[in-house]
C-alpha cells in the first residue's frame, strides 16, 4: 500500500474519530444531567438513609462501650483463684468499668447453683443479698446457655418495673462449668453514661431520645409529632430499648441536595467544556504536528538540495581542472574561485545545521566575555563581503562612535550577523545593497541593524519567520535556496544573550525593504571622575 493511501486512511480515521468523541461526550453529559435532575425525587430516601446511618452509629456506640467493660471484667476474673478478683477489679472499677455494679461467679454443676464469689462496688448490705437471690431464683432461668460455652451474652429484663442488664459468659475448669455475671447499674447508665455519650442530643442536626419497652422516654427530650423519625433497637445489650432519632434539618438537607444538584449540573457542564477544550487542543496539536512534520520534510529536502548544488559544482570544476581541459590560466583561476566559494557556502550550511542540532538537543554552550560588538560585526562583514560581491551585492557598514561593549560570545554573534547577511543576499538580491549599522539605543541596548532593499516580509509572516523550518512566502516567488533554520538560530543566540531579534518591513515609501534588528544589552558606561583642585588662601 502506498504512503499516500496510508496517509489518506489515517486522515479518514482521524476525521471519523473526532465526531465520535464529540458525540460520546454529549451522550455521557446528557445521561449525567438526567441522573442529576432525578436527585430531587430521591430526597426523601436521602433523608431516611442519613437518619438510619446516624441511628446505627449511636446505638453501636453504647453497645461497644458496655462490651468493652465486659471484656475488662473477663480479664480480671480467674476461676482458678477467685480471691484475686477483688484485688484486680475493685481498684480500677470506677475508671475501667463505671457501669458494672457487681461481679458474681456461680457453679453451674452444683444442684443449687451456688454463688462462689460475689464482689460489689458498694458496701456489703441487704441489697447485695437481694441481687444474689434475684439472680439465682428469677434471672437464671432466663439465661441462654445454648451454643458456644464461652460466648459473651446479655440479658435485658424487667423485674418489678425495674430494668436490669446482665452480661454473662461461661468458663470451664477441671470438668466443671462456672458462670460469670457482670451486673450493670442501669440507672447509672441512664444518668451518667448516656449524657456523656450523647452530648449532642438536642443540638446539631438531630433530636434524639431513648424509650423503653413500654414506650416511655428513658433519656432525652420528646420528639415533636410530624417529624421524620427512625427507631433503632440496641442490638445486643439494652435490646428491649429503642433509640429514636429525628432530623430537625430535613429542610436544610433538602436545600443541600438542591445545592448539590446545581453543583453537579455545573460540573457536568464544566466537564463537557473541558472535554471539548481537550478535543480542540488535540485537534490543534495534531494540525501543528502535521505542519511541523511537513516543515521537517521540506527542511530535509532543502538541506539536501543545498548540499547537492555546491558539491556538484565543486566536483564538476574539479574534474575539469584535473583533466587539464581548462584553456587558460584565467579560466583556471575562475574555476578555483568557484570551488572556494562553494566550499565556503557548504561549510556555512554544515555549521548552521550542526549549531541548530545543538540548540535542539539543548547542548548549545556559549562562552561569554566582555567584547566590542562593533568589532565583532565588522569582522563578520569582512568575512562575508567577498561572497556578497560575488553575488553582485554591496555591503555598507556604519559603526557609531562611543563604547559598544557587551557581554557576548564573539563566535556566536559573528554567526548571527553572517546569517542575517546571507538572508538579505538570498531574498533581496535585486536591491543590490545591504546596510549594516551598529549603535547604542535607548534603555541600555546595542542594536545591530541589517537592512536590505528587497521585496520585504509580509506583516502576517513577521512573527513566524524566526520559528524553526519556517520560510516566508517570498521564497517560492524568488526560488531562493535555504534550510529554514538560519533565523531560528539567530533568535536562539539573541535570547541566550538576554537580547532579542525583530524585523521591520517595509522600510521604504514604495513598500519595500526589511530591517532585521538584533538587540543586545550593553555593559554600563564607566563613570567619569572629575578632578577637583583645592586652592588654599595664603
Amino acid at each position: 500500500m502506498s504512503e499516500q493511501h496510508v496517509g489518506r486512511r489515517e486522515r479518514l480515521l482521524y476525521f471519523a474519530l473526532v465526531p465520535a468523541i464529540v458525540l460520546a461526550v454529549l451522550v455521557l453529559g446528557g445521561i449525567a444531567l438526567r441522573t442529576t435532575l432525578q436527585i430531587e425525587k430521591a430526597r426523601q430516601q436521602t433523608v431516611f438513609d442519613a437518619t438510619l446511618t446516624l441511628g446505627d452509629e449511636r446505638v453501636d456506640r453504647l453497645d461497644k462501650l458496655i462490651i468493652a467493660q465486659d471484656n475488662v471484667v473477663a480479664a480480671h476474673v480467674d476461676v482458678a483463684n477467685l480471691g484475686l478478683i477483688t484485688r484486680r477489679w475493685l481498684p480500677t472499677a470506677a475508671r475501667e468499668t463505671p457501669t458494672v455494679r457487681a461481679i458474681l461467679v456461680l457453679d453451674l454443676d452444683s444442684p443449687d447453683r451456688d454463688v462462689l464469689s460475689f464482689i460489689s462496688r458498694s458496701a456489703p448490705g441487704r441489697e447485695d443479698d437481694q441481687i444474689r437471690r434475684l439472680l439465682v431464683t428469677r434471672l437464671l432461668p432466663q439465661l441462654n446457655f445454648d451454643g458456644p460455652v464461652e460466648e459473651l451474652r446479655h440479658l435485658h429484663h424487667v423485674v418489678d418495673q425495674q430494668s436490669l442488664l446482665l452480661s454473662y459468659w461461661q468458663r470451664t475448669r477441671e470438668g466443671r462449668r462456672y458462670l460469670i455475671v457482670a451486673w450493670h447499674d442501669v440507672p447509672r447508665l441512664v444518668h451518667e453514661v448516656l449524657p456523656r455519650l450523647y452530648r449532642d442530643v438536642d443540638r446539631g442536626n438531630s433530636r434524639m431520645n431513648v424509650i423503653d419497652e413500654s414506650g416511655r422516654i428513658v433519656f432525652g427530650p420528646p420528639i415533636k409529632e410530624g417529624e421524620f423519625t427512625v427507631g433503632r433497637p440496641f442490638p445486643t445489650t439494652l435490646y428491649n430499648w429503642r433509640l429514636q432519632l429525628a432530623l430537625t434539618t430535613a429542610e436544610e438537607l433538602g436545600q443541600k441536595v438542591e445545592r448539590q444538584r446545581l453543583i453537579e449540573i455545573g460540573m457536568v457542564g464544566l466537564a463537557g467544556m473541558v472535554a471539548l477544550a481537550g478535543l480542540a487542543i488535540v485537534v490543534l496539536a495534531s494540525v501543528k504536528e502535521r505542519r511541523l512534520a511537513a516543515l521537517k520534510s521540506d527542511f530535509v529536502a532543502n538541506v539536501s538540495h543545498e548540499l547537492k548544488t555546491p558539491l556538484s559544482l565543486i566536483r564538476m570544476f574539479g574534474d575539469l581542472l584535473l583533466g587539464g581541459r581548462v584553456p587558460s590560466d584565467e579560466k583556471r583561476r575562475q574555476y578555483l574561485q568557484i570551488i572556494v566559494g562553494e566550499s565556503e557556502r557548504l561549510t556555512a550550511l554544515i555549521e548552521n545545521v550542526l549549531d541548530f542540532a545543538k540548540v535542539e538537543r539543548g547542548k548549545a554552550a556559549y562562552q561569554f566575555a566582555e567584547g566590542d560588538v562593533g568589532a565583532v560585526v565588522a569582522r563578520a562583514v569582512d568575512l562575508y563581503r567577498y561572497r556578497a560581491e560575488r553575488e553582485g551585492m554591496e555591503v555598507h557598514l556604519d559603526i557609531a562612535t562611543g563604547p559598544l561593549d557587551a557581554l557576548i560570545d564573539a563566535g556566536a554573534l559573528e554567526l548571527s550577523v553572517m546569517n542575517l547577511l546571507d538572508n538579505a543576499t538570498k531574498y533581496a538580491r535585486e536591491g543590490g545593497r545591504v546596510d549594516v549599522t551598529v549603535a547604542r539605543a535607548t534603555k541600555g541596548m546595542i542594536e545591530v541593524r541589517v537592512s536590505d532593499r528587497g521585496p520585504g516580509v509580509d506583516p502576517e509572516e513577521q512573527g513566524q519567520i524566526f520559528e524553526r523550518f519556517v520560510r516566508g512566502r517570498r521564497v517560492a516567488e524568488h526560488r531562493a535556496r535555504g534550510s529554514g533554520i538560519g533565523l531560528a538560530l539567530v533568535k536562539h543566540i539573541a535570547e541566550s544573550h538576554s537580547g532579542s531579534i525583530s524585523v521591520r518591513s517595509p522600510v521604504t515609501e514604495d513598500g519595500r525593504g526589511s530591517t532585521f534588528v538584533l538587540s543586545l544589552p550593553a555593559l554600563p558606561k564607566p563613570r567619569l571622575t572629575v578632578p577637583v583642585s583645592l586652592h588654599l588662601a595664603e
